[in-house]
């Protein structure tokens, strides 16, 4: 019996032996939910890691080097993860592609950790590697899960298993070490080329321990997986479901998630910021259709949710208006998305502190953390317990997490989860870790003592040409309080002053356009409305008050079109790529600054 678990694969024997479900992983198939048990999901990886090693698939030598590394560019789905504990217990390494990668940096990735197999999502995946196989050579097989003319279907696998494989995986997963490569992540390269981070059954497992006494207790709850697996958010939050034993359901898209959590009805899942504020959007928006009283009642509502504070009495009267809101208005929220919801885990990026707090006092509590691939992630994540949580921080430091902090700020951290070290990059892993301190590049402080704050990135403070250091990320979260602006860039390095270009929200816009009496007919029209132009003068003169006189925003433009993965402005996990932005709006840009 496993009491102390030291491979992150060791989850399901760990589940099994204590409490089996049904229902350990579910998703969509010809539109019903498939279900597969605690003893399935076993049983499918033990097939799985035989046919991999009869088609040759091993740890080898057990050197970083000499282990076969099996690639994988699919969406969320139950075979993601039966495939990568099994591609473990052979003493393999799972190297996690984004689906929507472009195929020059998928052919580098490719190459530079000499790929063994592949297993893509679909037809589309699948013509995306294929198209560079030729330039890959030590690519030997392609597997789909979605049956694709003329591929191997991933159930081929499983056909070359044989009892004698199983046995011998088994042996070899009994060598395993709480010190081996589990995963090799490679980054986005918003940065340039792409590194591949290292990170072993430790560090990986050390912040699935630690994170666990954050989350809700007990153990049968229900997640909504949504996020991209392929980043170490969502598959180290995917452990620690199947340590605790709990179900993890797999949404059918982004576009479904609203429909996904009415079916499964969610007690947690975890989500970045930019698809929060479409949440929060679409209720506004919702808001704003009704009439009369609702209409008066939910604006009411959503504005004591504006005043509310945790961790501190605001007395009976506020506390009454609350308790009613709740039920007439915030219940009806919580039905929207599933109402079973105890929290919401968010991370990736910096969340506007206005939605936290108005999500909190909805009865919707959001549970904002902090880290990054290379410390497995989590640094620091406010806690299920009110008193672990504070508004505008991302919460305490999770056990065996050192920290301190540079001259200029920067946060560097210590322990268990920091990374290997970057694949084939001694010379990159020595600039980024000194003595065992890994440099985060995020500026910080601690408030309180005991909640950490993350301020700015390091590479993305600027400089004015008059010598002062702008830091854009809370200029720009400011400025998303407003529901008349969708995304928002700050500029000004070495330039005399700051700028923004701002991509409004259409949607709303286009309410006020109507109520002012103002015709259009698309959004190039829109934006260059003379009194939209000084609508949206008044809006971020309004927002300049909480900012210093160097931080102010003098000049801006509206753009016409919203920043997405597939037009290059955001990064797979939404995060904004400054350097893309920069270059496509350059004549825009300029032309503030002439």
């Amino acid at each position: 019996m496993i009491t102390n678990p030291t491979r992150l694969f060791d989850c399901v024997q760990y589940h099994l032996e204590r409490s089996p479900i049904e229902d350990m992983l579910a998703a969509k198939e010809n539109g019903q939910w498939k279900k597969y048990s605690t003893q399935e999901v076993k049983n499918i990886t033990e097939e799985l890691s035989g046919g991999l090693f009869n088609l040759g698939i091993s740890g080898n030598d057990m050197t970083i080097e000499n282990r076969d590394k099996v690639v994988i560019l699919s969406k969320n789905r139950p075979e993601w993860i039966m495939l990568d504990l099994a591609v473990q217990q052979n003493g393999a390494v799972l190297v996690p592609v984004y689906p929507t990668i472009n195929v020059h940096e998928l052919e580098f990735i490719l190459n530079d950790s000499q790929i063994k197999m592949a297993f893509v999502n679909d037809e589309e995946t699948y013509t995306k590697i294929f198209s560079i196989k030729h330039k890959v050579p030590s690519l030997q097989y392609i597997f789909s899960f979605e049956h694709v003319p003329n591929a191997a279907h991933w159930k081929e696998v499983f056909q070359k298993s044989t009892p004698g494989a199983i046995e011998k995986v088994k042996a070899i997963a009994a060598t395993i070490k709480y010190e081996d490569l589990a995963t090799i992540i490679y980054t986005s390269g918003t940065t340039g080329t792409p590194k591949g981070v290292m990170l072993s059954h430790k560090n990986i497992l050390s912040n699935v321990q630690s994170s666990m006494p954050c989350f809700p207790p007990g153990n049968r709850f229900r997640a909504l997986s949504f996020l991209p697996l392929n980043h170490i958010f969502e598959r180290m939050v995917s452990y620690i479901y199947m340590f605790k034993g709990a179900s993890i359901y797999y949404a059918e898209s982004l576009d479904t998630i609203g429909e996904n959590l009415q079916e499964v009805k969610p007690t947690l899942f975890t989500t970045v910021p930019r698809l929060l504020e479409k949440v929060y959007e679409r209720i506004m928006q919702k808001g704003a259709d009704l009439t009369g009283i609702k209409k008066k009642l939910f604006f009411w509502a959503h504005g004591l949710a504006t005043k509310f504070e945790i961790n501190q009495n605001q007395g009976m009267w506020y506390n009454m208006q609350l308790a009613i809101a709740n039920k007439v208005i915030f219940s009806k929220w919580r039905e929207g998305l599933g109402n079973h919801l105890q929290c919401i885990v968010t991370g990736g990026a910096a969340c506007q502190v206005r939605l936290i707090r108005i999500f909190t006092a909805a009865g919707i509590p959001i549970m904002e953390g902090y880290g990054l691939t290379e410390t497995s992630p989590v640094i620091s994540v406010n806690r299920f317990d009110e008193e672990g949580r504070k508004f505008g921080t991302t919460g305490p430091l999770i056990d065996q997490v050192q920290a301190k902090f540079a001259e200029d700020g920067e946060l560097l951290v210590k322990g268990d989860n920091i990374m290997m070290g970057y694949y084939k990059r001694p010379d990159l892993t020595a600039d980024e870790i000194t003595d065992g301190w890994f440099h985060t590049g995020d500026i910080g402080t601690m408030v309180d003592g005991k909640f950490l704050k993350i301020t700015d990135r390091k590479k993305e403070l600027f400089k004015t040409s008059g010598g002062k250091y702008v830091a854009p990320l809370p200029i720009e979260n400011k400025l998303k309080e407003s529901m008349l602006i969708e995304q928002v860039m700050v500029i000004g390095s070495e330039r005399k002053f700051v700028s923004a270009v701002i991509v409004p929200s259409f949607s709303n816009l286009k309410e006020w356009c109507k109520k002012q009496n103002i015709p259009f007919t698309s959004n190039e029209e829109i934006i260059k409305d003379p009194r939209v132009i000084t609508f949206y003068k008044e809006i971020i003169n309004e927002y300049n008050k909480f900012f210093n006189h160097v931080e102010q925003v003098k000049k801006f433009e509206l753009l016409a079109n919203d920043w997405s993965v597939n037009s290059g402005e955001l990064t797979p996990k939404l995060s904004l790529k400054r350097k893309v932005v920069m270059e496509k709006y350059r004549p825009v840009i300029e032309a503030m600054y002439a």
